[in-house]
């Protein structure tokens, strides 16, 4: 599984315009958290490498403005780990903690 650093607020224009074309998700990370390291886990052990999606990876401790904007952006509730699923510029799928799955991820990810 690839994923791109979401390291800048100017990313979420670049997500949005990614998004018209096939889904983007965003995994929020929590360093700190054994929960977070945990799905992180289970997500790069269970998705094939040629998954539709582009895959942002945020580092909520390095880059915490980035999450505010992330959650305001989206209209969500910032929680950790969280993983979006945006499409044509809207989060159409938000999970976090234990509701994250590589099942779900792969569901979505297919073409609208």
């Amino acid at each position: 599984m690839h994923w791109n650093q979401l390291a800048s607020i100017g990313q979420l224009s670049e997500i949005d315009e990614k998004s018209k074309r096939g889904p983007v998700a965003i995994f929020k990370h929590s360093t700190r958290c054994s929960v977070s390291l945990t799905v992180l886990d289970r997500l790069e052990r269970n998705l094939p490498s040629d998954t539709k999606t582009e895959n942002y990876f945020l580092d909520l401790f390095a880059f915490r403005p980035v999450s505010n904007a992330v959650a305001e952006h989206y209209g969500i509730e910032h929680e950790s780990p969280q993983l979006l699923i945006i499409r044509d510029g809207k989060a159409v799928h938000v999970a976090s903690h234990f509701e994250i799955s590589p099942k779900v991820l792969l569901e979505e990810s297919k073409p609208a």
